[in-house]
């Protein structure tokens, strides 16, 4: 007998360690829609920890903004070609060109602008610009390509130079100067940056076939530009002496006609 007493004070205690507590059994015992709704009365807002929501006792509440057009892509102004890389021929020693299209793809007029990491020894024609909607330029990108060290080539590597083309929304037509990037500092966007990549000019390849055409271009589109624009005004002769075309015309027509009056006399 007293060893079945003993197991059953031992089965007590175990019993007893198994226990749930007392506010685990009144939990379970109360209905789940009575667990429910008193959990919701105790916390009316029924969020996260850290939510801030409009309680029900203080609609004047709101929710904190958010500013969801940060979260989205800037969109390009300008579209470039090459997109992302500046291909230079590889020259050690000399002076070599490279050349991007740069093309405003908006409705509205677009500042562009040319930063590099290497102002000393590199410079842009033109270094900024004011494009149209739908109009286009090649520029050309000049860089001194200083002699390798060890006599390694460079051709295929990455090269710590870099550059950046930076676009600014204008207000129509206007004169460029590059003033204009620090006074709307907010409204200048990054297009891209440009990484250095040289080619090597004893194998021909696509790109370096595409970089002679563009540069062929560009030098054209200067030439073109430098040409003066066409005056279709008044004509000048001599000393500031002005012949209007019309009135020329109308003269000769004139006189054409007393011509044509006499002979029928």
């Amino acid at each position: 007998m007293a060893i079945s007493s003993e197991k059953s004070v031992a089965e007590g205690k175990v019993w007893s360690l198994c226990k749930l507590p007392s506010f685990w059994s009144s939990t379970n015992n109360a209905s789940p829609s009575a667990s429910s709704s008193s959990s919701f009365r105790n916390h009316p807002d029924n969020g996260l920890p850290g939510d801030h929501q409009p309680s029900r006792h203080n609609p004047s509440a709101k929710l904190p903004s958010m500013n969801i057009k940060s979260f989205l892509p800037t969109r390009r102004r300008l579209s470039l070609d090459p997109p992302n890389k500046l291909y230079f021929s590889y020259e050690p020693g000399k002076q070599v060109k490279s050349a991007i299209r740069i093309k405003n793809v908006t409705k509205a007029h677009v500042a562009f602008k040319f930063q590099t990491t290497a102002p000393k020894s590199c410079y842009m024609r033109p270094p900024g610009g004011i494009l149209a909607p739908d109009e286009s330029l090649i520029a050309t990108v000049f860089k001194f390509v200083e002699p390798p060290e060890n006599n390694e080539k460079l051709v295929g590597k990455k090269s710590r130079v870099k550059f950046k083309i930076m676009s600014l929304k204008v207000k129509g037509d206007m004169d460029y100067v590059p003033e204009l990037f620090d006074e709307q500092k907010d409204e200048v966007a990054v297009e891209q940056i440009l990484r250095v990549v040289f080619l090597d000019v004893e194998r021909p390849c696509a790109a370096l076939e595409k970089l002679n055409r563009q540069l062929a271009e560009a030098e054209a589109e200067l030439e073109a530009r430098k040409k003066p624009p066409e005056d279709n005004g008044p004509k000048i002769v001599g000393e500031g002496l002005v012949i209007d075309e019309w009135k020329e015309r109308r003269e000769r027509y004139l006189a054409r006609q007393h011509v044509d009056g006499v002979d029928s006399v």
